[in-house]
């Protein structure tokens, strides 16, 4: 693993993370790929979840989110809503990393003990990893509020690929502290 410069390796995650995605919707249906849901470990290295769905979010969520909700209110045909969303993604929605937060989010359900142990941690560890490429950060656990627009969009955006979340569901959010964080490749 190397460490490069802050701005660098949080440029370079977000650009990766939006490849993935792009590829994720273009090219295998919107399934989730392995960088899409890292390991989480505690500080002492105890592994919390094998895998956690993390989403990026928007720095400007309101067209996506009106977008989002629009498709999965629009229709009662739930692969009609994913099918329009999936593309909106396969689109330009990653093509300028730039125009993302390095907040990732998660979705839980109402009252899930793994959000509460998450939220108890304060800080844990993400480990992502596909392809050739990996990184390792460090993360602020927090809850997301009302007013959190990456709540509404994380929300939505759960609900294009399972129309039952609900709507006292848990979004955590994960900012990396870039002084710590670290990527490899093994290209």
């Amino acid at each position: 693993m190397r460490q490069i410069s802050n701005l660098r390796l949080k440029s370079e995650f977000l650009g990766w993370q939006c490849r993935i995605r792009q590829i994720s919707a273009r090219d295998y249906g919107g399934q989730p790929m392995p960088a899409m849901h890292p390991r989480v470990s505690s500080r002492k290295g105890e592994v919390l979840l094998p895998a956690m769905m993390i989403l990026l979010v928007p720095d400007d969520t309101v067209p996506a989110t009106a977008f989002l909700k629009f498709q999965v209110q629009k229709t009662s045909e739930h692969q009609r809503a994913r099918e329009a969303s999936v593309k909106y993604f396969g689109g330009d929605f990653y093509q300028l990393p730039e125009l993302f937060s390095d907040e990732m989010t998660a979705v839980f359900g109402p009252g899930s003990e793994t959000a509460a142990r998450l939220l108890k941690q304060k800080e844990v560890l993400l480990d992502f990893e596909q392809y050739a490429q990996s990184y390792r950060m460090f993360c602020k656990v927090r809850k997301l509020g009302p007013r959190d627009g990456a709540l509404d969009f994380s929300l939505w955006h759960a609900r294009v690929f399972n129309p039952n979340v609900p709507n006292d569901s848990q979004v955590l959010g994960f900012k990396p502290d870039w002084k710590s964080a670290v990527g490899a490749s093994s290209a």
